[in-house]
């Protein structure tokens, strides 16, 4: 397989009323295309920040970000920001959504911005939107869906550019047992489908959708296990 992702000594450090406090502590990491890995650990472990770096929302105090080869940490604010909007989809627990425009608006924006033309964009978020089971909330705002629907948008948002890697924030935090099975569902589908996968939980359960769990810790990754299979056992 061919290596989409790679982190390289990353270490970054927050500082609060003249305090430095570590949040990486030299983090290695490299994510093969059509993975889906698993990032686990306790709240403050580093977990976040690592999916920030890896996506150039943020930078490094040391180490390197490369994605498809290229180094992300070094890129001037404008190029960082042109290589998201192309190259990576993210999810995040608290969906993120626009609350003044409509499912379909939300969902078209990031492709739009990506450089889609308009005529293939409609294409792309129409497809997702009926594949991903909102097509006949298309017209809403965001306040008007529930928590399951407004991730199931988010989803479709996050992948209408067909970015290289997905990544996902604690996607299912923010959801109850039935919701978190249907997002986990959906991000196994499109993994199969050969979609690149990096999602951050503390929740085993949606860890084993993944094929490759990491342990983090203290802003190390300490552990690594590889799943014979990706089954999300979730109680009803």
């Amino acid at each position: 397989m061919t290596e989409i992702m790679q982190a390289t000594g990353l270490v970054r450090s927050y500082e609060s009323e003249g305090t430095a406090y570590p949040a990486l502590r030299g983090v290695d990491l490299s994510v093969e295309e059509g993975e889906f890995v698993a990032v686990m650990g306790p709240s403050g472990c580093g977990k976040s920040t690592l999916l920030h770096l890896l996506g150039g929302i943020d930078r490094p105090d040391a180490g390197e970000v490369r994605l498809r080869g290229a180094r992300v940490d070094t890129l001037s604010e404008a190029k960082a920001a042109a290589l998201r909007r192309r190259e990576v989809g993210y999810v995040f627990q608290f969906f993120n959504l626009i609350g003044n425009l409509s499912v379909v608006d939300n969902v078209e924006l990031p492709a739009l911005m990506a450089g889609v033309g308009a005529s293939e964009a409609r294409r792309r978020r129409t497809e997702l939107l009926e594949e991903l089971g909102v097509a006949d909330r298309a017209d809403l705002v965001p306040g008007r869906l529930s928590g399951g629907e407004q991730q199931r948008v988010a989803i479709a948002r996050a992948l209408i550019h067909n970015p290289s890697v997905l990544l996902a924030d604690e996607p299912t935090g923010n959801l109850d047992s039935a919701a978190s099975r249907e997002a986990v569902d959906l991000l196994k589908r499109y993994n199969e489908r050969g979609q690149t996968v990096l999602m951050v939980t503390h929740d085993a359960r949606i860890a084993s959708a993944s094929n490759r769990v990491l342990q983090m810790r203290d802003g190390r990754i300490v552990s690594e296990a590889k799943l014979l299979s990706n089954l999300v056992q979730m109680e009803p």
